[in-house]
């Protein structure tokens, strides 16, 4: 079942490489008592993703975060090192959080998971957006279109706001 507005995000836990090695973050820290977009893509590096999904958040980030939002972080089922390194070729460091859903253990537990391996790329995820209050998804935008990022990107995020 895929989760919905009114919902509450099940707990999970990321993986995130800072600068004092590997950390664990679990869902119930990051959204307690927060106001937090969450963006999800099916691939670091991928076209779309590293192209036009994650230059929009970071392009509108100040914007986002004057309407109240405590944080925004992108999440994708793949290893920390890869989010750092993507972290680092986007330009992201200290804009966004780079979280790995390293064994899609959590967009699996919100029904947002897709089988790509089609296009050799595996279980991943389905791009999506949401406004998180306090673990309670708020506002939730599930891509309709792959290769695109109009739904579930930024502009259309901060008209929710």
């Amino acid at each position: 079942m895929t989760i919905a507005i009114g919902d509450k995000l099940p707990e999970a836990t990321f993986k995130e490489k800072t600068a004092d090695g590997m950390s664990e973050v679990k869902v119930s820290e990051l959204f307690a008592g927060k106001k937090v977009v969450l963006f999800a893509v099916p691939g670091a590096f991928t076209p779309t993703c590293h192209l036009n999904h994650v230059p929009g958040y970071i392009e509108n980030r100040d914007a986002i975060l004057a309407k109240g939002v405590d944080e925004i972080a992108v999440v994708s089922v793949n290893d920390a090192f890869v989010m750092a390194a993507w972290e680092k070729a986007t330009n992201g460091t200290g804009k966004l959080r780079y979280l790995s859903d390293w064994d899609a253990s959590f967009t699996k537990a919100i029904g947002m998971d897709a089988d790509l391996s089609a296009g050799t790329m595996g279980i991943r995820s389905q791009r999506y957006s949401m406004i998180v209050e306090d673990g309670t998804v708020t506002s939730l935008n599930i891509e309709e279109a792959r290769g695109q990022a109009v739904i579930s990107g930024a502009a259309a995020l901060l008209e929710q706001l």
